[in-house]
């Protein structure tokens, strides 16, 4: 065993591979996919010395089981949860060093959604249109992993990281606040509506994805009960279906849509929403 590859040996609920990414492509009808959480993405790339646009995985609540196929440094961070390499417990948020042949696992996120993990050389599968994310929406780049598939890795680009200390991981949301500008069909909902969206008590759905974060709460009324022509979509776009009910559009989210769009949600806040459970409250800011 001494090809530069894993075998997925347990995929869990849902595991892709992802990067920051292929924006510039909506004209396209592209999303720009990627990791849902960045900010853990290019931690653990750091972390095991590869370049922060590099291939990780992204598992999502109960991790994953990976055999490497040859020795290679391996870093997991994102989402807490337990690490262990051949059942033994290893260092979350810190560089391991994982022999060939040994099943590194990450358990159930104990806070947090998702977890993120970087091997040495990034995983080395064919880029499509400059990046090598799955997206769910599109069905771009690799499929979602399954037991039993082999990954490619690629050769390591620089030492691990020196770890000392603490890594400041930010902590999933006990609350989950997002920045919003109101429009471009705020003008579509009452004035009513507007309040409850900055007032209301919405929650995080378990009906939430990659495609967007859905809300559970009050229901905004519309002024405008007509039919509204297919519009361009951006991230964060906080569109409003049918059922009134606010769903804020995430990485692997369409690039067009038919619902009005009441707000933009700040691109900033977007790295929380990744990490946050069902149940966890929202609150819409607006700014200007």
């Amino acid at each position: 065993m001494t090809d530069r590859a894993f075998a997925v040996v347990r995929a869990g609920a849902l595991t892709t591979v992802q990067d920051l990414g292929r924006p510039g492509h909506a004209h396209l009808g592209v999303p720009r996919s990627g990791a849902l959480d960045p900010y853990s993405g290019r931690l653990v790339n750091r972390l095991v010395g590869n370049a922060e646009s590099a291939a990780v995985l992204e598992t999502t609540l109960n991790g994953c089981a990976v055999r490497p196929r040859c020795a290679v440094t391996v870093a997991v961070g994102g989402a807490h949860c337990q690490v262990t390499v051949d059942r033994r417990p290893v260092a979350w948020g810190a560089p391991v060093r994982v022999a060939a042949g040994s099943v590194l696992e990450t358990g159930p996120a104990l806070r947090g959604v998702r977890t993120y993990v970087a091997f040495a050389g990034g995983i080395a599968v064919d880029p499509v249109l400059g990046s090598r994310s799955t997206d769910l929406l599109s069905g771009l780049g690799p499929a979602p992993l399954t037991d039993g598939a082999v990954l490619p890795l690629g050769k390591p680009a620089g030492p691990p990281a020196r770890v000392d200390g603490g890594v400041p991981w930010p902590a999933p949301p006990a609350e989950l606040v997002l920045r919003v500008r109101l429009g471009p069909r705020a003008d579509w909902f009452t004035d009513a509506a507007l309040r409850t969206l900055a007032r209301g008590a919405y929650r995080v759905s378990s009906a939430s994805n990659r495609i967007g974060l859905r809300t559970e709460g009050p229901s905004l009324e519309r002024a405008v009960t007509g039919e509204l022509p297919s519009e361009g979509m951006v991230l964060g776009a906080v569109q409003v279906p049918p059922d009134g009910r606010p769903v804020v559009f995430l990485a692997d989210h369409p690039t067009t849509g038919g619902y009005p769009v009441v707000a933009v949600a700040d691109k900033r806040d977007l790295a929380a929403a990744a990490q946050a459970v069902p149940g966890v409250r929202v609150r819409f800011v607006p700014v200007r």
